[in-house]
């Protein structure tokens, strides 16, 4: 019985001694520092990270103790239980005569009606060996969040399948090769060197003139054979050349070209005294075997002039045969005429392409490059719409399914968007073009983790599509907290104004300010003026700048009254209320 009465007393004592312990630790309590880091709280890719840094002062954690830090935000009626810091005296041996120092990383979701919201610490002490515990009243350490974060844009651009059609001059050429014969410069009608007589040729040149086609050029390029003087290898190449001219301009005279004639640009091009035609003609020659050829260049790589090379040619055994077989085809005036290729204007494939559109005109109308091309000659999305819709059922092809979806991405019509983006990729999966399309739809209909996927594996693009590529990745890194990436892909991207206010933003939330408010100027739009200034007057609060912040946000309520009160309640500008009040007033 006393065994009992003493273990109750034992037992009585020992609580006494645990409130004690509490008490007095709840006591030391007030002189904890704590620290939050930022402060105020701030919103990165959706969560709201901070580090809580805690020292207790001596004595604080007596043996067989632990004391707990929670961390609570609390907005509106809801709160959220962020996390805890745990300090147990086994950790802490000295804790006795030393303080006590601890940091953890926290992070809880962002949700819209978090702001304003203040986040509380609640200490509890507790005896680890009974479990009694005892809780200090919550103590606010951070108020409000600063959301500049989301100020992010959704960059999408559109992509545009090649139509495959070029609305540039064309020239095509046409060629003719009349032979003569050896040391003559006039044209023997019945010499036929390659099978075709050359009266068959200016025929056919002749009736080719008749057509009268635009002409740019007439080039003739006269040569001669190896053997023979200079001064009658010099002649004979010109003669012959002038030979193809002469005849040339009689037709022009005959079928009557009258002033178009004198838009056609003659190049004559005698070539004297030059082994290279005869070093081609006789690498194709096959009848001599590769010594005997090796032997003529031999001759050619070696001194002496032209006569004299072709001299000791003669010597060779093979000469004969190959003077009778190479020599005649270089004997020649090698005539190219260029011609303008023939095409509609592009005021007639717009006409066209609008009455294929309405029902007016057969499809087949227009080929299947002029009517994708002639998408481009109309800034009307609809018309565009129409017009990719009709080259989609005409030919079912990748590309027209593509391009009426990019249009329908830049009309915001996204779930049309994605039905011809998915019927491209079934018929083309590996093509840049229609994923970074893609990309795009799915980064508008907010599923960001998706559109980072998809373009993210873009390959084999274009520079164009590229650049478009990284520059929508570098506005979703942004949503995403990942501020270094996002740099990076904005460097080789291609920049419209919600691409700059991001890549500002970038640089911003890195702790670059200059060139945040470098990639703010870039904004030229009205539509995002109000933006760029605002963010430019963050950047300058967080560079200490009072008199940046009252020039940038002066500009920012002047292009859009709206932000007025947004910056009134904006803690970033919590140091600068003069600043503020003077500029939005």
């Amino acid at each position: 019985m006393r065994k009992f009465n003493l273990a109750i007393a034992v037992a009585a004592f020992a609580i006494l001694l645990s409130g004690c312990k509490l008490d007095q630790m709840i006591k030391l309590a007030q002189e904890n520092d704590l620290q939050v880091n930022p402060n105020p709280l701030e919103v990165h890719g959706g969560d709201v990270p901070f580090e809580l840094s805690a020292v207790l002062p001596p004595k604080m954690l007596p043996a067989s103790t632990s004391f707990t830090l929670n961390t609570i935000y609390q907005y509106g009626d809801q709160e959220v239980n962020v996390g805890s810091v745990v300090f147990t005296a086994d950790d802490f041996p000295n804790s006795s005569t030393t303080t006590s120092r601890k940091a953890e990383n926290f992070s809880f979701p962002y949700v819209d009606g978090m702001n304003p919201g203040t986040l509380y610490i609640q200490g509890v002490a507790t005896d680890t060996r009974n479990g009694k515990s005892k809780s200090t009243e919550r103590l606010a350490v951070a108020q409000g969040l600063v959301l500049t974060s989301q100020w992010v844009q959704n960059v999408a651009f559109a992509s545009y399948a090649d139509h495959g059609y070029d609305d540039r001059e064309e020239l095509i050429p046409t060629n003719v090769d009349f032979y003569f014969d050896q040391g003559r410069s006039n044209l023997r009608t019945s010499l036929s060197y390659d099978g075709t007589s050359n009266r068959s040729k200016r025929d056919e040149l002749s009736a080719f003139i008749a057509e009268k086609n635009v002409t740019r050029t007439v080039t003739i390029t006269g040569t001669h054979s190896p053997e023979g003087t200079e001064t009658i290898n010099t002649d004979l190449s010109g003669d012959r050349a002038g030979t193809i001219e002469k005849y040339y301009r009689g037709r022009m005279d005959r079928y009557d070209y009258a002033g178009a004639a004198d838009s056609i640009e003659f190049i004559l091009k005698p070539v004297v005294q030059d082994w290279a035609a005869f070093r081609n003609a006789l690498a194709e020659y096959d009848g001599i075997d590769a010594s005997a050829k090796s032997q003529y260049n031999n001759i050619i790589n070696g001194s002496g002039s032209f006569e004299e090379k072709e001299k000791e040619m003669q010597k060779l055994s093979s000469y004969r045969k190959v003077f009778n077989d190479v020599y005649p085809g270089l004997r020649s005036a090698k005539t190219e005429v260029l011609t303008v290729k023939p095409k509609k204007s592009n005021a007639q494939i717009a006409v066209l392409a609008k009455a294929i559109t309405s029902g007016d005109a057969e499809a087949d109308t227009l080929s299947n490059e002029e009517l994708m091309f002639s998408a481009t000659l109309t800034p009307s999305l609809e018309e565009k719409a129409a017009i990719y819709k009709a080259a989609a059922d005409k030919t079912g092809a990748w590309q027209a399914h593509n391009n009426l979806g990019a249009t329908y991405l830049e009309m915001n019509n996204l779930d049309d968007a994605a039905t011809q983006l998915e019927i491209a990729a079934n018929k083309n999966s590996s093509s840049a073009i229609v994923q970074a399309n893609l990309g795009a739809v799915q980064a508008l209909q907010n599923d960001y983790e998706k559109a980072y996927a998809t373009l993210g594996g873009v390959s084999g693009g274009s520079n164009d599509v590229n650049s478009k590529v990284n520059s929508m990745k570098g506005a979703l890194e942004v949503r995403m907290a990942e501020y270094d990436k996002a740099k990076a892909s904005f460097n080789s991207a291609e920049l419209d104004d919600a691409a700059n206010i991001d890549k500002g933003l970038a640089y911003l939330l890195s702790g670059e300010y200059s060139q945040a408010s470098a990639a703010f100027g870039q904004v030229s739009g009205d539509d995002l003026a109000g933006t760029a200034a605002y963010l430019s007057a963050v950047a300058s609060a967080r560079n200490n700048d009072a008199a940046g912040v009252g020039s940038n946000l002066k500009k920012a309520v002047d292009a859009d009254p709206d932000l007025k009160n947004t910056a009134l309640n904006d803690l970033e500008f919590s140091k600068y209320a003069t600043a503020v009040n003077e500029a939005v007033k």
